[in-house]
């Protein structure tokens, strides 16, 4: 788990998900998390499969799983 705690509070966390191959995908899976309470910020990269999430509080991992699976993809866990 690549988790840290930022000097303004927020949490960042780094998480691998399948099936990214292009920008919309990258868009859809932002769009999704974005909307997750708390979230402050999404980095979603096809070509590493990362998506990089900054929240003020750490995530439940259901709900990244819920998000990036209405999305169309597959959370594979934390980076």
């Amino acid at each position: 788990m690549t988790a840290q705690t930022d000097t303004a509070g927020s949490v960042t966390a780094v998480y691998k998900v399948t099936g990214m191959s292009c920008g919309h995908c990258e868009g859809s899976v932002s769009g999704e998390i974005s909307e997750i309470p708390g979230v402050t910020s999404v980095k979603a990269v096809a070509s590493t499969g990362e998506v990089t999430v900054v929240s003020l509080a750490p995530l439940d991992d259901e709900a990244m799983r819920a998000a990036v699976d209405e999305a169309g993809f597959e959370l594979a866990g934390k980076a």
